[in-house]
């Protein structure tokens, strides 16, 4: 028996650095694509759609989605979507982010897994980040005064993850996206991959890898890019000039993380790290630690450093506004203990300069 489950282990181990290779690959091909510069922070804000690389859900933002190796759940369609193959039956989800605080902007996020088969499961996730109501304003109108417009920025993700053995799990994202600007507005599609694998006498060691925001470019387009233009020959008049817009490239990210379970009779401290490579920003490096009594009362805190993290927002060698602390806390309780339903409640603070943080609060049902 014991050499037959060594004999499985070792197949597991084999299949695990075939994806992990591919997936390696896959993103050793695409950053070149990206201009191999991950983590030059002179490509600072060149990217397009950014909105993808903030974390919508209460969970696992509450130790700053440094779980890449051990996310479950409808988190894992962020953080990486190998995870959502832990799904048992039905999970819905639901969380509300204030992003910096006084800042007007808000997020909302919605999504639900489903297990299809005895290996995997299907999920669908629908984000909206909207930023309230801007003035127009002109070159003779700084004040405004002439109406204002709502900037709206959406993502729907369809996932698909299976388990391919006890100890390899991968998936897979499509996102359709869409931003609207006023009067002009871009759309465009990007992927997501991931794998997990799980190990050790009590399956506590976790590895993940996941490549992220893999997709061709987007632009805007519409009748903003169309400007009236008064003649200045002899025929009266005005003539509309279309100004090209230019087009960006997808916010491609690569993470690799790794955790450690300790179990005591009642509780469980996990510790995790990750390493996440950015196509457009700095590299970032996350420490954190999950404690959970019972599965009914979790905390968890971690810190993500990057490269000028700590010096003043008023410098250019700072390109967030994020201190790198995230804290949060999970209260869990059974709705039907035969059936095995619970319901979870999610809260994340992540502590930001000049504004009053990041709050998300969600709501989790596994049915």
């Amino acid at each position: 028996m014991k050499t037959q489950l060594k004999t499985f282990k070792s197949m597991g181990m084999k299949n695990f650095y075939r994806y992990l290779i591919a997936i390696v690959i896959a993103g050793l091909c695409v950053l070149p694509e990206q201009q191999a510069l991950a983590g030059n922070k002179d490509r600072s804000g060149q990217a397009g759609a950014n909105e993808l690389l903030i974390n919508p859900w209460a969970k696992s933002s509450g130790w700053g989605g440094i779980n890449t190796s051990s996310v479950k759940g409808l988190d894992a369609m962020f953080v990486n979507v190998a995870g959502i193959a832990h799904t048992k039956s039905t999970d819905l989800n639901f969380s509300h982010t204030t992003w910096l605080k006084g800042s007007d902007i808000n997020i909302a996020a919605f999504g639900f897994l489903q297990r299809v088969g005895e290996q995997g499961v299907l999920g669908m996730s629908i984000t909206s980040m909207s930023a309230g109501d801007i003035e127009y304003t002109r070159p003779e109108l700084p004040e405004g005064g002439i109406g204002t417009f709502s900037p709206s920025l959406m993502n729907v993700a369809i996932s698909y993850a299976r388990a391919f053995s006890n100890s390899i799990y991968g998936g897979f994202t499509i996102r359709i996206i869409n931003e609207s600007i006023a009067d002009i507005s871009a759309g465009g599609v990007a992927l997501d991959a991931g794998i997990q694998y799980i190990t050790g006498e009590d399956e506590n060691i976790k590895f993940g890898i996941t490549l992220k925001n893999i997709g061709p470019r987007m632009s805007f387009s519409g009748d903003g890019f169309i400007e009236k233009v008064q003649r200045q020959d002899d025929i009266n008049g005005e003539y509309a000039m279309l100004t090209p817009a230019a087009e960006f490239e997808m916010p491609t990210t690569l993470a690799m993380g790794a955790s450690y379970d300790f179990l005591f009779s009642k509780s469980r401290l996990t510790l995790a790290g990750n390493f996440q490579s950015n196509a457009f920003t700095n590299d970032q490096f996350g420490l954190g630690a999950e404690f959970s009594f019972q599965d009914y009362v979790m905390l968890r805190a971690g810190y993500v450093y990057e490269d000028g993290i700590t010096k003043d927002i008023e410098t250019y060698e700072r390109f967030t506004a994020a201190s790198g602390l995230n804290a949060g806390l999970s209260i869990q309780a059974p709705l039907n203990k035969e059936k095995g339903t619970t319901i979870g409640i999610d809260y994340s603070y992540r502590p930001t300069a000049h504004f009053d943080g990041t709050h998300s609060i969600g709501v989790r049902i596994s049915l």
